[in-house]
């Protein structure tokens, strides 16, 4: 009789330290989920997924004090991971609804009063409005902290009351559990949730949930009140669940889609980047404009986007002496390499670390929509099929080492990177990295590197060429166009030997390849800016890789952009 009793004990703890580890797992997921879902729709990723992570785990220490007030701890438990799955499982529809709803009442208001497009409201009220529907993530992820905090606390108490009477190791099992399980958790997120739409993956981590709620309340049920409400609870969860499996991604996409102007006509998620297509009609017989974002943010426009990579790669090549073997890093939508490609090279090689960005641009039929594939071969003009294009899919940040080892010399190098707005991003405009692709430059070739906007974040665009000049090339100069889709927008363009750029660039009659935008007179102009541009340069510093100094720059001047925009 004692050893049956024995081993009931033994079983009873062997479950609750079980759904402790279950319980650590899903809590960890839904820290990444939210984190990883709210950087996507707001935008300035690290910020948004450090503090998502700061404030849940300071919830949940408060979680954790608040849980002595819980009387009944077995009947607690059981109501706490219903609300947890409920919150987990829903939180992301939530934000994405709201969000939505504050993105479009402007334009139902303007459409009900006949307000002009552009004068809409979107002042007063309506500016509160977008800014509590964009504080959304924050409090879901305080609430979620603060109910997953309170489950150690629960959980200790009913160890000691199955057991009846004080443990001596409670914490250490508990928290041992815990850490083991948080630890899965993670493993978990990064080999398979990270590649499952957001709904999906927050339906499966509320399964987790419902599932150990529900073990729990059948275990220990002769303790636990209410138990046909409970039930019923779980059959109205999991209806939930399923639902929001099967259809929370399309319900959500609607919903993001509305954080664009445009009409969205495709997205997906790779494992690195959100991709999303808009489409605007405009009607008149006058051919759609076609938009591509990553992350949120437009990456070039149909309407412009000659304007920009004309700008980005015919001055560089324009004044290198040789053409035979260029280097671009990034560029994935084989814009750059379009024109690149105009100069006759040998032999290009595209380094791009997202492998489903470059298949998505080389081969859009296997992948959009028939018209959208159509746009996709006429921009790009099919830059990737050709036999002289090697694509490297690897981190530029290390590919370039190989290339060093291997002794390569490039005639020119452009750098067709997003914004510094990610500390990953950062380290591609260190002096580090800039050192090593000058011993990768020929010393008659030129480097140049798409430098964000001059206007709104000069002290990052002015940092970029303070940084390229601490990489040892002897002249380093800056340049401007106005670019309609982004407005001002700067390239930065050096030389390791020879005169600098601009007088290089004057000793050439014309570009010598067929432009429909760029001429010499209009490049040579682009490099004069206002009187007092450069007036603070001593004081913007160079950025050096760890220091984070450029995305610090780049990210002050996002957050000063959005709340002018509010």
């Amino acid at each position: 009789m004692y050893d049956s009793k024995k081993i009931k004990l033994l079983l009873d703890d062997s479950l609750l330290i079980l759904i402790m580890a279950t319980l650590a797992c899903c809590g960890l997921i839904y820290e990444y989920l939210l984190s990883h879902y709210s950087a996507r729709i707001l935008g300035s990723v690290e910020t948004v997924i450090y503090a998502i992570i700061g404030i849940m785990i300071v919830s949940m220490g408060l979680g954790a004090f608040a849980a002595k007030h819980v009387k009944d701890a077995f009947q607690g438990f059981v109501v706490l991971e219903l609300v947890v799955a409920f919150i987990g499982c829903s939180a992301t529809l939530f934000i994405a609804s709201i969000i939505g709803f504050s993105q479009t009442l402007p334009h139902l208001i303007a459409d009900t009063y006949q307000i002009p497009a552009d004068v809409l409201p979107v002042g007063g009220i309506l500016s509160k409005i977008t800014w509590m529907s964009t504080r959304l993530p924050y409090f879901f992820a305080f609430i979620l902290g603060f109910l997953i905090g309170m489950e150690i606390p629960l959980i200790a108490r009913i160890r000691e009351t199955v057991y009846g009477y004080h443990l001596a190791h409670n914490a250490g099992t508990i928290y041992g559990a815990d850490y083991i399980g948080a630890g899965i958790g993670a493993a978990i997120w990064v080999m398979f949730m990270l590649h499952l739409e957001i709904s999906q993956a927050a339906a499966l981590t509320a399964t987790l949930n419902l599932i150990a709620g529900f073990i729990f309340l059948v275990r220990f049920r002769k303790r636990i009140r209410f138990i046909k409400v409970m039930l019923f609870g779980h059959l109205l969860l999991t209806c939930l669940v399923i639902a929001v499996f099967q259809y929370g991604g399309a319900w959500q996409r609607h919903m993001q889609n509305m954080l664009y102007l445009d009409k969205v006509v495709y997205q997906t998620q790779t494992p690195y980047q959100n991709l999303v297509f808009t489409q605007r009609q405009l009607g008149g017989g006058l051919a759609p404009i076609y938009n591509f974002y990553i992350n949120g943010r437009l990456q070039f426009s149909s309407l412009d986007e000659q304007i920009y990579h004309e700008f980005l790669v015919h001055p560089a090549m324009q004044i290198s002496q040789k053409h035979d073997n260029i280097l671009i890093i990034g560029g994935g939508d084989g814009l750059a390499l379009r024109e690149v490609l105009k100069w006759h090279p040998k032999q290009v090689t595209l380094i791009d670390l997202d492998p489903n960005l470059v298949a998505l641009f080389k081969t859009p039929e296997a992948a959009l929509p028939d018209f959208l594939a159509t746009k996709i071969h006429q921009l790009n003009q099919d830059s990737f099929s050709d036999p002289r294009v090697n694509v490297i899919n690897d981190d530029a940040f290390i590919a370039i080492d190989k290339l060093l080892q291997q002794k390569q010399l490039f005639d020119a190098i452009i750098v067709d990177l997003p914004d510094p707005s990610h500390p990953d991003l950062n380290k591609m405009y260190s002096v580090n990295f800039y050192y090593r692709l000058a011993h990768l430059l020929s010393m008659d070739g030129a480097f140049v590197i798409q430098s964000t906007s001059p206007f709104h974040a000069k002290s990052a665009f002015i940092s970029i060429a303070k940084t390229v000049k601490a990489a040892n090339f002897s002249a380093v100069e800056q340049y401007h166009q106005n670019v309609p889709s982004f407005g001002e927008w700067g390239w930065t363009i050096a030389t390791k030997s020879g005169g600098s750029p601009s007088q290089r660039l004057k000793e050439f009659n014309k570009i010598d390849v067929n432009t429909n935008w760029l001429t010499k007179d209009l490049a040579q102009a682009s490099f004069i800016f206002n009187r007092h541009f450069y007036d603070n340069i001593n004081d913007i510093k160079v950025n050096y890789l760890g220091t984070n100094q450029l995305y610090q720059y780049h990210q002050k001047a996002w957050e000063r952009e959005t709340e002018l925009s509010q």
